[in-house]
């Protein structure tokens, strides 16, 4: 039995074939019954790209190079899952690197990618030299997700609004009630918005002298010792802390346990990405929703564009965050 084509998959949702591609392409100038009934097709026929067919028709290998800052972190898992599904749904296929790893063997983090002839790059987080990627961009079409740097020529950045997220998250203390609100802060761009945010916020408020931010490597080691540091302060301690990323915040959780402090009784206690740890039911930490999955969704469809000929200059498309509160934020206890 032959396989289904997609003059097939357009005989059976009643369309052209001219529309079924723009479907699998993902593009967003189908109507909605009219994509419903093309990905229905698909789903019942079982049709599946011929993607060595294409590859040679078109010289390109249908892959595209994903090159992370961290493997550890939850966050780029979740975003992931975004950027795959509209990859996946125009025949393309992801190859993924550890950028960390090549780093520590000398290599240049993008050039096994490279080597393999990607048709394109997406760099997901923050890297320690990102202007190396302009000399990559030279070559095949590059988008950075999750991240604020580089701002190069003909590169997209993909990311979250932060400074609106920041705002959001300390907004939410003070209205609870708290005061005295310190910051476990990060590095690179996104940390850096971040930290601001907080500080001019505390600033609207009168609060300049209660906001306290203390330095952390945005790993769940470096959350526990910077939260040590501040939740052992001589003076006052701070009743809130709002944290990086929610690996740190893990790590600030298990500080305050250690101290004999209870969330969110003693210390009200956030953090931000809203990953799947963040979930746990025994975690149930109140953060940021940074629209994860939009961001790989955004990603995708400026890579996509950037394929199908889309030229100039870079541009920076920002999701909308959410807080969602949850068991680790109340009002500061008695006598704080």
């Amino acid at each position: 039995m032959r396989p289904p084509t997609i003059r097939d998959v357009a005989d059976r949702a009643g369309v052209s074939k001219s529309l079924v591609s723009l479907v699998l392409r993902g593009s967003e100038q189908v109507r909605p019954e009219k994509r419903e009934a093309v990905l229905r097709a698909v789903r019942e026929l079982g049709y599946r790209p011929n993607a060595a067919a294409r590859s040679l028709s078109e010289q390109r290998t249908r892959t595209v190079g994903v090159l992370l800052n961290d493997l550890r972190n939850p966050w780029f898992v979740d975003m992931l899952d975004g950027l795959n599904s509209l990859l996946h749904a125009n025949g393309l296929h992801m190859l993924l690197a550890d950028a960390r790893l090549n780093r520590r063997t000398g290599q240049d983090p993008a050039s096994p990618l490279l080597d393999l002839r990607v048709d394109g790059l997406v760099v997901v987080g923050t890297l320690p030299e990102p202007a190396a990627l302009g000399t990559v961009a030279e070559r095949v079409p590059v988008v950075v997700a999750g991240a604020r740097e580089p701002e190069l020529p003909g590169v997209d950045v993909v990311a979250n609004d932060d400074e609106q997220g920041a705002s959001l998250v300390t907004e939410h203390l003070i209205a609870l009630g708290h005061r005295r609100i310190a910051h476990i802060a990060g590095y690179g761009a996104v940390a850096e918005l971040r930290r601001r945010s907080f500080e001019a916020t505390m600033r609207t408020h009168g609060l300049a002298d209660e906001a306290v931010v203390e330095a952390s490597d945005m790993t769940e080691e470096g959350g526990f010792r910077t939260a040590v540091r501040l939740l052992g302060r001589p003076d006052r301690r701070p009743t809130a802390l709002f944290a990086v990323n929610d690996i740190t915040a893990i790590g600030a959780l298990s500080a305050a346990e250690e101290l004999g402090l209870r969330v969110p009784a003693d210390l009200s206690l956030i953090g931000y990405d809203n990953t799947s740890i963040a979930r746990l039911r025994h975690v149930w930490l109140t953060t940021v929703d940074n629209a994860s999955d939009e961001v790989g969704r955004r990603a995708a469809r400026c890579l996509l564009d950037r394929f199908e000929g889309a030229a100039g200059e870079g541009r920076v498309h920002l999701t909308a965050p959410t807080l969602e509160v949850r068991g680790t934020t109340g009002p500061p206890g008695d006598g704080m």
